[in-house]
């Protein structure tokens, strides 16, 4: 079983790539990430993608960079929470088709891991892309690695980063400080 798995970050790919390697699947990984804000932060997690798949033996497929998909795709939504389900519909979007035309089986993602998601809407998320685009969703709740493998990654050195990507997470974390 083949599947294409979307990347946010490399701490979010330790246990999502460990539990899909349990059981059976055959993981190539795919970051696109056009709402990473500045591209300092962009090359940053993605120099720790690239490293970690490479002392995991994951091949990685990194499209190009282009934070205009993100900003016209949330046009005049800024505000959480309008902006992040058109973000994660994006970038799943994005990973569908790049999965459909790689004929692979499945499509999933990173995303899935975090406790600071909404689980239920990305999986209607991507159930709604499996059906328009007629390529499998695997959905599981990785939820419960999350914590361990952050500190996994931290204890490895792997960058951790401090906001979801977006200019406007940033600015909402330094306005809650």
């Amino acid at each position: 079983m083949d599947l294409l798995l979307h990347i946010c970050c490399a701490p979010c790919m330790i246990y999502p790539l460990e539990r899909l390697r349990e059981k059976g699947f055959e993981v190539t990984g795919f970051f696109y990430n056009p709402n990473i804000h500045p591209f300092e932060e962009y090359d940053n997690r993605k120099r720790a993608v690239e490293d970690f798949s490479e002392a995991t033996g994951i091949e990685v497929i990194y499209p190009d960079y282009d934070p205009q998909d993100f900003f016209r795709m949330i046009k005049s939504n800024e505000r959480n929470p309008g902006r992040c389900p058109i973000c994660w519909e994006l970038r799943l979007h994005k990973a569908a088709l790049a999965a459909k035309e790689k004929k692979f089986t499945y499509f999933s993602t990173t995303l899935l891991v975090s406790p600071y998601q909404d689980q239920e809407l990305l999986r209607g998320i991507g159930d709604h892309i499996e059906e328009e685009e007629n390529i499998n969703f695997y959905y599981e709740d990785f939820r419960p690695g999350f914590r361990e493998a952050h500190l996994q990654a931290k204890n490895k050195g792997i960058y951790c980063q401090k906001y979801c990507g977006c200019i406007y997470s940033e600015a909402e974390r330094h306005e809650k400080k």
